[in-house]
């Protein structure tokens, strides 16, 4: 998915579902870091690309509260 359909769907969703998809995406990272600590894990990039989703989550959540 390109990075401004990501944006334009974190765009659309409301404050409760942000919230959300922010938990969901720290208990991923947790596991990334889990299976990476493990050796277990094949794809390393994936931890920075869920670490950039969180800031994107964040920052989306930060426009809204503002808002």
């Amino acid at each position: 998915m390109k990075i401004k359909d990501y944006l334009a769907e974190l765009n659309d969703k409301t404050v409760d579902e942000l919230k959300t998809a922010l938990v969901d995406a720290k208990k991923e990272l947790f596991n990334l870091r889990f299976q990476n600590a493990t050796n277990q894990l094949n794809n390393t990039a994936r931890i920075s690309r869920v670490k950039k989703d969180i800031a994107r989550i964040q920052t989306v959540l930060t426009q809204k509260a503002g808002a």
